[in-house]
């Protein structure tokens, strides 16, 4: 269900009772005819959307209940128990900027939501690289040849761009160049999604590292956040909440809060009909743990099932093309080995990105660095080797002995502990945990989209339920928005993590915009934005940096050269830069003076051509609005229209 497109403003729940919060939207934000607030509302999923609509009803007063299908609440955001110790599916880290999102938590958890320090690192090529990369560190990691092609493919990435960023190779390529995309970015995304980076719709790049690019990294890296005056982009990030046993910690609260409000939570209990007259859901068909099927009225369906299955699930069923479409959405599955290690301290990282293509585990989790309560027992380390995959391949078929044996392979492959020091293991298996972005997706969720708007009071929440990789606080702000449509808000689900409104941003001390996983963003300002957007300035600092470091590795590199082999043919012709580097010679020390100047000279031509590009696109502009302006004022005159594209 989809209200008018003005009812989008940011939601303020209250703790207790009817009365709208300062803040709330206005009347003029509110469809001005909502469905009756009472009534029996059904909650399809117990996971993080499900349980804080379950919250929030209760807590107004209203009938409500949640069904889950599995033996657990909390979805991928539960915290699983193994021998005493916890372990969570995936790590999720608790970090909103929506206030109301972080007053919950605190609200529910109270001292029980902790501040953790962040730490995590790349692993590629047998080295552990520091994330976010650190000049020096990645610099050294990398050696002198790979990280000269790594910034010659940048400034030929931002010389000759690709005009067509589709997918999410060219659109990384664009950003980073292609080198460092191939060894930072391409094997790991490929592990996580399970097809080549050329599938993969560019819409998930700008989702997760928009406002990123290599010498945003390197500057953020060298100068802070603040420097430079730019925004700082969320993997700089160096701290955050998390519950002291885990994330299940808070939505087992929530359970428990919302049935002693009157809002039961039913496990085991798998919803496999909705009963619809095309316009409202009267009913829904669970079966229960005893496998017997019952039909449980409802006023009101908010559902986090997946989108694709809501729709199947639908009777009488929707045209064939809208379940056509739902059967086309696809998802990712996931696995995670948690392994007990007799050591009472492995690595200082939270978790660690495992890029190498040696290996199939994609990312490993260090829990006692989560929460120390995580691991009870200090002489020893609790771990979670995490495996992406499909149901039904080769690895997700595997038996749970064969998949530890595995994770110990990889571990010790890649250094972090011996064989012999695993006690014992586990594995838990979690299907449907990503939404895939495909090149299809959009189209495909716009047909179920406009068909499910037809239904007055159902709502689509969390991130299966709008087939949105949405973080966690997103997925409780649509359920926040469902529950306020109940009692007559009607807000858009559907607008959560799309507006700018709802990202992940926070204030630093300096005033920076903090963001983590975002979303592809409309161009603001009309067509003066438009055209700025498209005609970025280069960065002079950036452009001074990548020229000075290149022009200093390439002398250097050149140098040491000629110092370690029989090339005297050269040498005179390369001691000729004396006379314009003072003190350069073909020797160690002239080599470390000429590493110096060269970087120096090299940063001031960069800045110099950044400027002059700059002035020369800003002249161009200029004409190029005086043009348009002329031809939109003859085109207003002539009763036409003017086509930007």
């Amino acid at each position: 269900m989809r209200p008018p497109a003005d009812a989008v403003a940011p939601v303020s729940q209250p703790l207790r009772g009817e009365q709208d919060p300062p803040g709330f939207p206005s009347d003029a934000a509110r469809r001005p005819d909502p469905p009756p607030g009472g009534g029996r509302t059904a909650i399809v999923g117990a996971g993080p959307a499900g349980l804080t609509a379950a919250v929030t009803l209760a807590r107004l007063g209203r009938e409500a209940v949640v069904f889950e299908a599995d033996d657990q609440v909390g979805g991928i955001s539960r915290t699983v128990v193994f021998r005493g110790y916890r372990l969570d599916i995936g790590g999720h880290r608790f970090f909103t900027k929506v206030p109301e999102i972080e007053r919950l938590w605190h609200d529910i958890l109270g001292d029980d939501l902790i501040v953790r320090p962040r730490m995590s690192r790349i692993y590629y090529g047998g080295k552990f690289f520091d994330y976010p990369l650190r000049p020096v560190n990645a610099l050294r990691g990398l050696g002198v040849v790979e990280a000269v092609r790594v910034l010659a493919s940048y400034i030929h990435a931002q010389l000759f761009p690709v005009a067509d960023e589709r997918t999410f190779d060219v659109w990384v390529s664009n950003r980073f160049g292609r080198r460092l995309f191939e060894v930072f970015f391409k094997t790991y995304t490929e592990k996580v999604w399970g097809m080549p980076c050329s599938e993969i719709s560019a819409a998930w790049a700008a989702q997760r590292i928009k406002n990123l690019d290599l010498m945003t990294a390197l500057r953020n890296a060298v100068l802070g956040s603040a420097g430079a005056g730019r925004p700082a982009v969320t993997s700089l990030i160096e701290r955050f909440h998390y519950p002291r046993l885990g994330p299940g910690m808070m939505w087992e609260r929530c359970r428990d809060l919302a049935a002693a409000d009157g809002v039961p939570t039913h496990l085991r209990t798998r919803v496999v009909r909705v009963l619809h007259d095309g316009g409202r859901v009267s009913a829904i068909d669970v079966v229960g743990p005893d496998g017997a099927t019952r039909r449980e009225p409802c006023d009101t369906l908010i559902s986090s099932m997946p989108v694709g299955e809501l729709v199947r699930a639908m009777d009488p069923p929707p045209p064939v093309e809208v379940l056509e479409a739902a059967g086309k959405l696809r998802h990712r599955d996931f696995l995670i080995v948690a392994l007990i290690v007799n050591r009472d301290q492995l690595f200082p990282d939270n978790w660690i990105y495992v890029h190498a293509p040696e290996v199939h585990v994609g990312r490993v989790q260090n829990f006692k660095n989560w929460s120390p309560d995580m691991v009870d027992d200090p002489n020893v380390s609790f771990i979670g080797l995490e495996y992406f995959t499909n149901r039904g391949d080769a690895l997700w078929q595997r038996s749970d002995e064969e998949l530890i044996a595995l994770g110990t392979s990889e571990a010790a492959t890649i250094g972090l502990f011996s064989p012999d020091e695993v006690r014992a293991g586990t594995v838990v298996r979690m299907p449907m945990a990503y939404p895939v972005y495909d090149g299809e997706y959009e189209a495909h969720l716009q047909i179920l989209r406009t068909w499910l708007d037809r239904i007055d009071n159902l709502f689509t929440v969390g991130r299966n339920g709008l087939h949105r990789y949405n973080n966690q606080d997103h997925s409780m702000l649509t359920a926040l928005y469902a529950a306020r449509s109940i009692t007559g808000a009607r807000l858009d689900v559907w607008t959560v993590n799309e507006e700018e409104s709802f990202h992940e941003e926070i204030r630093g001390e300096a005033g920076e915009n903090v963001r983590d996983r975002l979303t592809p963003m409309p161009v603001e300002g009309g067509l003066d934005g438009v055209l700025r957007e498209a005609f970025a300035e280069y960065d002079a600092i950036a452009l001074g940096g990548a020229f000075g470091i290149a022009a200093a590795a390439l002398l250097a590199l050149t140098t040491a050269l000629l110092l370690w082999g029989p090339h005297d043919g050269f040498v005179p012709m390369l001691s000729l830069l004396g006379h314009y580097l003072f003190g350069y010679e073909v020797s160690w020390p002239g080599l470390l003076v000429g590493f110096v100047e060269a970087a120096l000279g090299g940063f001031v031509v960069g800045w110099i051509v950044a400027r002059l590009i700059n002035l020369l696109t800003a002249m161009f502009l200029r004409d190029l609005e005086r043009q348009l302006a002329t031809l939109t004022t003859l085109e207003a005159v002539d009763g036409g229209r003017v086509d930007a594209g």
